[in-house]
């Protein structure tokens, strides 16, 4: 019995793949704003990684292009752009923990999305290229 796609399956990961463009833009300019105004982001306490705020801007821009490129793949029902977005939400959780410290709300916002993005890629991954959306 051949397994018939779902909508709204594909629909799931029509969401991932815009949420994933959107945080990785977020991503991106909260990255920038660390690396042009290091002083914008204050730490409230002690953290076990202590990196500075432009090292954690580089780290933020780099994941959120990725997270980017990899949203647009997943659009388009690229099996590599599933995988790799599994892969990038999962180091952009671990990222953001990190990135506590700094923007704590916007880090914990960031891992729920991320969270999102994962159960939507591989419970639904195969459902978008199947319906042709």
């Amino acid at each position: 019995m051949e397994r018939q796609p779902s909508p709204a399956a594909a629909g799931w990961i029509m969401f991932a793949g815009v949420i994933m463009i959107i945080a990785g833009i977020f991503q991106a300019f909260s990255g920038l704003v660390a690396i042009v105004d290091d002083e914008f982001f204050v730490v409230t306490r002690e953290y076990v990684v202590q990196f500075d705020a432009t090292t954690w801007g580089w780290i933020h821009l780099l994941i959120g292009l990725v997270v980017l490129a990899s949203g647009f793949g997943v659009l388009s029902g690229n099996v590599l752009a599933r995988t790799v977005g599994v892969l990038i939400a999962a180091g952009s959780m671990v990222a953001s923990f990190f990135w506590l410290p700094w923007y704590p709300i916007w880090a914990i916002i960031i891992i729920a999305i991320d969270l999102g993005v994962i159960w939507a890629l591989t419970v639904h991954g195969r459902d978008l290229a199947e319906s042709g959306a």
